[in-house]
């Protein structure tokens, strides 16, 4: 059987929303750390967060990603009673980050995706809007309780997972991005996610999934989440 492991990315707190070993269900994306990296002091006005509806529209489809790939329906949440074990500054984010309580952005959309490439090609997408400090706030505030933790123990019910975070290198796609590997094992058996996460103004951007698909699609993400329209 293959590892299922539910983490969600909150930007107000690290949601872990459940694991155990599933045969039907995919690897879905998780939590990264942050490799921080901020444009020189420039002047730009800010801009309104835009509404659910209009990052909706933003989101990448099948016609942006290629041949090969479908767009999946999403999952209910999952509120296991969930551990995290070895990582002080996650438990300090609060019980409803444990249990995979709502995200504290009114404003978001999601899309995922399987690639006929492999068993494990999996890519999902998530867009955020709010204001410019608020995001990088809270934001921040996650990926350096990340950061502090590198390797710690998820409990659901019966099922122990071990994560183990490593940052890598992104280059500079927005105003702060951020980029992960991790690593989920249990049962002798292990699996690997990249996260990469773009703020660029008012949204952040985060893709998650096979390493080799969020590299080769994350650019396309930013933008056209982030393209300048008329109306949204």
């Amino acid at each position: 059987m293959r590892l299922r492991t539910t983490t969600v990315l909150s930007l107000s707190a690290l949601a872990l929303t459940g694991c155990s070993t599933d045969s039907a269900d995919p690897i879905a994306p998780a939590p990264s750390t942050t490799v921080s990296v901020r444009p020189d002091n420039e002047s730009t006005p800010a801009s309104a967060p835009l509404s659910s509806a209009a990052l909706a529209k933003r989101l990448l489809d099948e016609s942006d990603l290629g041949e090969g790939y479908t767009r999946t329906p999403q999952r209910p949440a999952r509120h296991d009673d969930v551990t995290v074990i070895g990582c002080p500054a996650l438990e300090q984010l609060g019980s409803d980050a444990a249990v995979g309580g709502s995200l504290d952005f009114p404003h978001k959309a999601k899309a995922s995706f399987t690639y006929a490439g492999g068993s494990d090609s999996e890519l999902a997408e998530e867009l955020y809007s709010d204001a410019e400090d608020k995001l990088s706030r809270s934001v921040g505030r996650i990926f350096e309780a990340m950061t502090s933790c590198p390797t710690y123990q998820v409990l659901a019910g019966s099922s122990a997972v071990t994560v183990t975070t490593r940052k890598v290198f992104v280059a500079r796609l927005g105003d702060e991005q951020w980029s992960q590997l991790l690593t989920f094992a249990a049962g002798g058996r292990s699996s690997v996610v990249k996260q990469t996460a773009v703020r660029t103004g008012t949204v952040v951007v985060v893709v998650s999934g096979s390493p080799g698909l969020v590299d080769a699609h994350v650019r396309k993400a930013v933008a056209k989440a982030t393209v300048v329209r008329s109306a949204g």
